[in-house]
């Protein structure tokens, strides 16, 4: 099983937004928006946007939104 975690980190590290899901084209729509997303002011501090992927649920943090789709 793989399951992409697509992240939303300000420049201080925390974790602002999470979506986790098992497809990959989910996934990749899903990272596009996050950056979209991402204001010139929000860049400039230090914004990031990350995927990953991980091998259980158990591996996703626990403020995510989770997709079984």
């Amino acid at each position: 099983m793989v399951i992409w975690v697509n992240e939303q980190i300000d420049g201080a590290g925390i974790l602002r937004a999470c979506i986790a899901c098992e497809n990959e084209e989910h996934a990749q729509a899903c990272r596009s928006s996050f950056e979209a997303d991402l204001s010139e002011a929000q860049r400039s501090s230090g914004w990031v946007v990350q995927t990953r992927t991980v091998g259980s649920w158990d591996d996703v943090p626990v403020s995510a939104l989770k997709l079984s789709i």
